[in-house]
């Protein structure tokens, strides 16, 4: 292993051991079985009517370069976690925020931070609405989420 994937391991083994004593509300830890790829639930606390009794299944894949790049991160449909409607969230689960990207990424953030990112992203949301374009970007799109280069023109979402 590289000193950069040793780098990422031993900050993946800090930030499990911390999410394994508390999380903030709404967040659960579903899996880590490894130090690539994780499951966490959200919940929207509030009483957003868009995402009233809604869990939401987020997947984390991490890559050796973490905390220095950014994880990807989608929403993972299940029969029981829906891919919450927002307008920077398409229907296949990737999600559009500056965040997630390089040049919006500091390794300060962390899983716990993401999230809370994400629920923040949603209590916020009043359009019933996907992105732009939500059904030619998920039928045309074979890039994955860290190699599309969003334009990010609404930050008021």
């Amino acid at each position: 292993m590289s000193a950069q994937g040793q780098f990422a391991t031993k900050r993946l083994g800090k930030e499990l051991q911390k999410i394994n004593n508390s999380l903030p509300p709404g967040i659960v830890l579903v899996s880590a079985d490894n130090f690539e790829e994780w499951l966490l639930d959200i919940k929207v606390l509030d009483t957003n009517p868009l995402y009233t009794n809604q869990t939401y299944r987020l997947k984390f894949k991490f890559g050796a370069s973490y905390p220095i790049e950014p994880p990807e991160v989608v929403f993972v449909k299940l029969p029981d976690r829906p891919i919450p409607i927002h307008p920077h969230i398409y229907s296949n689960g990737i999600i559009c925020l500056d965040l997630l990207g390089q040049q919006g990424w500091s390794p300060v953030q962390n899983v716990e931070s993401v999230c809370m990112s994400l629920q923040s992203m949603l209590t916020g949301n009043t359009k019933d609405e996907r992105p732009p374009g939500d059904e030619e970007f998920v039928r045309a799109n074979r890039l994955r989420p860290k190699d599309i280069d969003f334009y990010y023109h609404d930050n008021n979402v």
